[in-house]
């Protein structure tokens, strides 16, 4: 007797379950999340297994460099010109050992290194560079931009810091999309006001600076009445903004190692700044800046 009853209860309750999902429009698999489960050892509705993070290689086969005048060496070797041999990132000259001669070797580096900075260029001309250094599918990209942003005729017309982010994120996907598994080392902007301290000492400097080096910041050296220290300190604070953004979007994109602010950061003086215009790196400072970055691409780990 009970099992009968048990079994006309069991299809009562079946035919009300039946009812009430054909009324909702739905089945049993609706109700039990979608798939059965597959057999034992299936794979069926397994997710993918995710694809292995890039690690960074502390040993890249070629080196491409894009940026502005320090890149290009201007100033170092004689007044006014560009002597990409003396490059901190590419050159060739056995004084300053370049980033490229430091992990390629002199030789392999006379083939597989490739220059694309250019004097007076500014972040907005970086994804026009981004796309010739991509083209040759360098293994490491070293970016060096956004003095020429800061260093303007007057304080106005210094690069929006919104306008030098969005510049430096469509060079970053112009490499990405041409060149996806280039790494990138993304050195600080200078401390342009170390510059007027180390230089404003030197009468030459000071009279080369009148033509109109970086006037928002160099303009008037000796000039210590408040204004002038205003001025000085709003370009400062728009190269602290930049590296910022340098920091943020750098993180943000795979194998990208920013420099940690370490050329922001270094203690350069008159040895190391062009006797031609105290102000682009001599060569020994074109060394100091080829150690900088040898020691941060070659770490295992960032270093901050």
């Amino acid at each position: 007797m009970r099992s009968h009853r048990s079994a006309a209860l069991r299809a009562a309750v079946a035919g009300v379950t039946a009812v009430l999902l054909g009324a909702a429009g739905l089945t049993a698999c609706d109700v039990s999340g979608g798939n059965s489960p597959g057999p034992s050892g299936s794979t069926a509705g397994a997710k993918p297994s995710p694809k292995p993070t890039p690690t960074w290689d502390t040993s890249p086969r070629s080196v491409a460099a894009v940026g502005d005048s320090i890149t290009r060496g201007f100033d170092a070797c004689s007044v006014l010109t560009d002597c990409p041999e003396v490059s901190w990132a590419t050159g060739s000259d056995n004084g300053v050992r370049s980033l490229a001669v430091r992990l390629l070797g002199k030789k392999r580096a006379a083939t597989h290194s490739w220059n694309y900075a250019r004097t007076g260029a500014r972040m907005a001309d970086l994804p026009a560079q981004m796309e010739q250094a991509a083209a040759v599918s360098p293994g490491l990209v070293t970016v060096m931009a956004g003095a020429n942003d800061a260093c303007r005729p007057t304080l106005g017309s210094m690069t929006p810091v919104d306008t030098f982010r969005a510049d430096f994120e469509d060079a970053m996907r112009t490499l990405r999309r041409e060149a996806p598994k280039a790494q990138v080392y993304v050195s600080s902007v200078p401390d342009l006001k170390r510059l007027w301290s180390a230089g404003r000492t030197n009468p030459l400097g000071k009279q080369v600076w009148k033509l109109g080096i970086c006037s928002s910041m160099l303009a008037d050296p000796d000039d210590l009445a408040t204004s002038a220290t205003r001025r000085r300190a709003s370009v400062q604070d728009r190269v602290m903004a930049y590296n910022e953004v340098l920091a943020d979007v750098c993180a943000k994109v795979r194998l990208c190692r920013y420099d940690g602010g370490a050329v922001f950061d270094y203690r350069f003086d008159g040895k190391q700044l062009s006797h031609w215009d105290w102000f682009h790196p001599s060569r020994d400072g074109q060394s100091r800046l080829a150690a900088m970055a040898y020691r941060r691409v070659t770490a295992k780990e960032p270093i901050a």
